[in-house]
């Protein structure tokens, strides 16, 4: 088999208020799931189970690359605990299937949401499942103990389980509190059913280094999901209102990764790269609402630590550039007032995912 040109993809989802940051929403790490190849084996088991945690923070605000050096006082801090449950069912000529389920646990820390700019800061909470991936693998070359690469395609659906209209009570002022949607970045799902596209790939150099990539693309048709986006329940200002900068986007999400793996007996290092955004335009359906469209690019070492049966493994992303891009709505306030206008993002420095897989 000739050698391998790889690219790896995994996923973020960012959400975001109309005038405060939002947040980075990443998607927990998949594909490989038939192939463990820190040892150079193609697994036999009929089940695996894989328990992924996910933790960020972000507190930095972005309008396109430049960062807004936010005072404390002011930010919009998100904090994400996530687990991440996925079944996979092996099966026969290179087929398989999994079921993803996420449970989270987010706050955000805002004082703009609440009683204004330079006021006591509060926090809103949201806790529950998200939204439900089924999707069905399969490698393209035959799958043996002694092969070199493969290429695995994958085409799923995320169906929209997670409660996308969450509300927490928002304060006014020290006695008075309203009860509203809490901002789309903490919201525990989209409202959407999507399309799931994927591509996993390995190629094995010899037995300490191996290549791997993923290419991950969530197609959203719903354009928007009906819920409003303000300040805690506030009447939106007239300008957002006419660009149409008031009802969540429902976004398409795309992730890439890519890197190489150094083996050694039970324990394996890797070095990659992670990129991973919101487009401005979707596929398919329409792209207005409020969305904050940007990327990630991170550098992404990891560790495994591979038993027989058992697999453990961290990833910690450490972001070297980010930004923001315009909206639609923001294309139209810079058409409608003749300035340049782009929405600001919130954004975290690295993020952390720890997990365990079980091969039944």
């Amino acid at each position: 088999m000739k050698k391998l040109t790889i690219l790896v993809i995994s996923i973020l989802l960012m959400n975001h208020d109309i005038h405060s940051q939002g947040c980075v929403v990443v998607r927990n790490i998949s594909g490989f799931g038939q192939y463990n190849f820190t040892n150079n084996t193609f697994t036999t088991s009929s089940w695996q189970m894989d328990l992924t945690g996910r933790y960020f923070k972000s507190f930095r605000d972005f309008k396109g690359t430049e960062d807004l050096e936010t005072a404390e006082q002011n930010r919009s801090v998100n904090r994400v605990y996530s687990v991440d449950v996925t079944a996979s069912r092996m099966l026969a000529n290179g087929w398989s299937v999994g079921l993803s389920l996420p449970v989270t646990s987010n706050s955000r820390s805002s004082s703009a949401e609440h009683g204004g700019l330079n006021t006591t800061r509060h926090t809103t909470h949201s806790f529950g499942i998200g939204d439900m991936r089924l999707t069905v693998y399969k490698w393209l070359f035959e799958t043996s103990v002694r092969q070199k690469g493969n290429i695995q395609l994958g085409l799923g659906v995320k169906l929209p389980t997670g409660d996308y209209k969450y509300q927490d009570y928002f304060y006014r002022n020290d006695t008075t509190r309203v009860l509203a949607y809490v901002n789309p970045s903490i919201q525990l799902g989209d409202g959407g059913t999507g399309i799931i596209g994927e591509l996993n790939t390995f190629y094995i150099i010899n037995n300490t280094i191996s290549l791997y990539g993923n290419f991950y693309y969530l197609m959203n048709p719903r354009e928007q999901n009906g819920v409003p986006v303000t300040l805690g329940g506030r009447i939106p200002q007239h300008l957002d209102s006419i660009a149409g900068n008031i009802v969540t986007s429902v976004t398409d999400v795309y992730s890439i990764r890519a890197g190489a793996s150094f083996s050694f007996n039970k324990l394996s290092f890797s070095l990659g790269i992670r990129e991973e955004g919101v487009p401005v335009y979707d596929l398919v359906g329409g792209s207005q609402g409020v969305r904050r469209p940007g990327y990630n690019l991170s550098v992404e070492p990891g560790i495994v630590y591979n038993l027989k049966k058992n697999s453990f493994y961290g990833y910690v992303p450490v972001i070297v550039s980010r930004g923001t891009k315009q909206n639609v709505p923001d294309k139209f306030k810079s058409g409608y007032t003749g300035t340049y206008t782009i929405s600001q993002g919130g954004f975290a420095n690295y993020l952390v995912f720890i997990g365990i897989s079980f091969r039944l």
